[in-house]
């Protein structure tokens, strides 16, 4: 079977189920497993692929997404080009896990992606802490300037409280949204987490966000509570998001009170 997925969520599945050698193309931004990706065509970014390369490898199916505003024009140009294609579009952990049920049938490995369904479940599952514990309000920037933040309908808003904490912008109904930093500041996050989408992790500046004087009245930035968790691990609706959450576990373990 001849597979392009052109997200790096996608591409992260398809390796989870044991098709690594199906993959014969990606889009630029797949970069794991490296050793997988190293030897797929690569089709371009994810927002602007390139339709006649992706035909060129005959592919069997297309894995295509809609999780980014701008993916509806590839699904446009793989249904002009009369191209085979499945579509992902993820919002919560449970929809997560019916596309990986999904893509498995595609696959033709449905045990497989049972199985991988029911080893994620317990490990995405919301810790149980005592009712006494605190609960941080934590923001999720997907970008800087303007600060791009995921709402009540995301899978960060489930890894949030699945990790104990609250979601700062969980009032809001959206998937992500731009805020102002008024706006920002007016939340008061006790928790400010970069997650910062297409930038490498040693890339992230929590610099830029302690020195924003519109924030110098937030808890995040009083307290020192600033944390950086790689994109890959919270912005990609793939089984890598088991990271994300362990990670997001470790920020409110560490700022529970000492014991008396």
């Amino acid at each position: 079977m001849r597979i392009v997925s052109l997200t790096c969520s996608n591409t992260e599945i398809v390796c989870a189920l044991g098709c690594e050698d199906y993959l014969v193309g990606v889009d630029d931004h797949s970069d794991f497993p490296e050793d997988v990706v190293a030897r797929c065509a690569r089709v371009g970014p994810d927002l602007t692929v390139d339709i006649d390369a992706i035909a060129a490898l005959k592919p069997d199916m297309v894995l295509a997404s809609l999780t980014v505003p701008g993916h509806e024009h590839n699904i446009a140009a793989l249904q002009a080009a009369g191209l085979p294609y499945v579509v992902t579009e993820p919002k919560s952990l449970t929809d997560i896990e019916q596309d990986i049920l999904t893509i498995g049938a595609c696959l033709g490995v449905s045990d497989r992606a049972n199985h991988l369904v029911q080893q994620l479940k317990p490990q995405l599952a919301p810790t149980v802490r005592p009712s006494t514990d605190f609960k941080p309000r934590i923001l999720i920037q997907w970008w800087p300037k303007p600060v791009i933040a995921p709402g009540n309908n995301s899978w960060a808003h489930d890894l949030i409280e699945a990790a104990g904490g609250i979601n700062a912008l969980g009032h809001d109904d959206c998937e992500s949204r731009p805020m102002t930093d008024e706006e920002v500041a007016a939340l008061n996050p006790d928790v400010i987490v970069i997650a910062w989408c297409g930038v490498k992790l040693e890339k992230y500046r929590p610099d830029v966000v302690y020195r924003n004087p519109v924030f110098s009245t937030v808890t995040a930035i009083q307290k020192q509570q600033v944390f950086c968790i790689s994109e890959a691990f919270l912005g990609r609706p793939s089984p890598r998001l088991v990271d994300g959450l362990q990670q997001l576990r470790q920020i409110v373990d560490r700022l529970q009170p000492a014991p008396r």
